[in-house]
């Protein structure tokens, strides 16, 4: 099965270099399924339903979301009714939404989409090491199993708590991924027992910014500790930043793993199909 997974998407930029290039990747790269995280991608905060509907439309197969899952409001209704737009599992019950899904594919194949978000730095959620592991024990990955891959987008701040969950999954789950803090990590790699996994995604947004956001309102918050203007995000070229990886039909687990970097200031990258 061929996967990508796409970085957090910030503001308009990211959101138009998505939508542009993801019908050609999925055609380049003979895609299977390709889920993105979204949570950034209404000016910054939060997701408007209109984009993700264009998300989806563009090729996406699972949207994911994070800390700034609920800054627009309309998303509440809409996350109710779309199963393939997912929250962090580790909210409290109640919260609207699911935390995973099971995506078919069109050979019928299965996929598990899941999303924790850490607590070091963060919210001080549910613990979503736990929550994973009740979620996982509803399934087997496998050729002969309920699903045939299995990814989780980990939404966290620290690298350690990242790492520690990529470890803690080894040989149970095709990816771990990190997201949320917007910068691509160089460690992409395959653990020892099979699972693909990288500290962080980085983001699909213009990086001449701060992780995403214009240059000035963002670095002066730095300067002076007052209140200062709301932060927008910077809206030259995007760069598409993630992760694409092939399992391996007879176990779920990766087999090759190589990052995905399209456009704007980074060094470029594409797999070699």
């Amino acid at each position: 099965m061929r996967l990508l997974f796409l970085g957090d998407i910030v503001g308009r930029a990211g959101r138009d270099a998505v939508t542009a290039t993801l019908p050609s990747l999925r055609e380049k790269l003979r895609l299977d399924l390709v889920v993105v995280n979204a949570e950034n991608a209404s000016h910054g905060f939060g997701l408007a339903p209109e984009m993700a509907r264009a998300l989806f439309i563009a090729g996406a197969d699972v949207l994911t979301l994070g800390n700034h899952a609920w800054d627009r409001k309309e998303i509440i209704p809409y996350i109710e009714g779309e199963p393939r737009l997912i929250r962090p599992l580790n909210y409290p019950p109640g919260t609207p939404g699911k935390g995973a899904v099971v995506a078919v594919l069109a050979d019928g194949r299965r996929a598990l989409v899941l999303q924790a978000m850490g607590r070091l730095f963060m919210e001080p959620l549910d613990d979503p090491f736990r929550a994973i592991q009740a979620e996982l024990a509803q399934h087997r990955l496998g050729p002969q199993g309920t699903v045939q891959a299995i990814i989780i987008d980990f939404h966290a701040e620290a690298s350690s708590e990242k790492q520690a969950m990529g470890h803690s999954f080894d040989g149970r789950v095709s990816l771990v991924i990190g997201t949320h803090t917007h910068v691509p990590t160089a460690d992409h790699r395959i653990l020892p027992g099979g699972t693909a996994f990288q500290t962080d995604a980085g983001m699909c947004g213009d990086y001449d910014s701060v992780i995403g956001m214009q240059k000035a309102g963002a670095s002066i918050r730095f300067w002076r500790k007052v209140p200062a203007e709301r932060l927008a995000p910077a809206e030259n070229e995007a760069t598409i930043s993630g992760l694409f990886i092939e399992t391996d039909d007879a176990t779920g687990l990766a087999r090759w793993v190589a990052p995905l970097r399209i456009g704007g200031g980074l060094e470029p990258a594409m797999p070699l199909i």
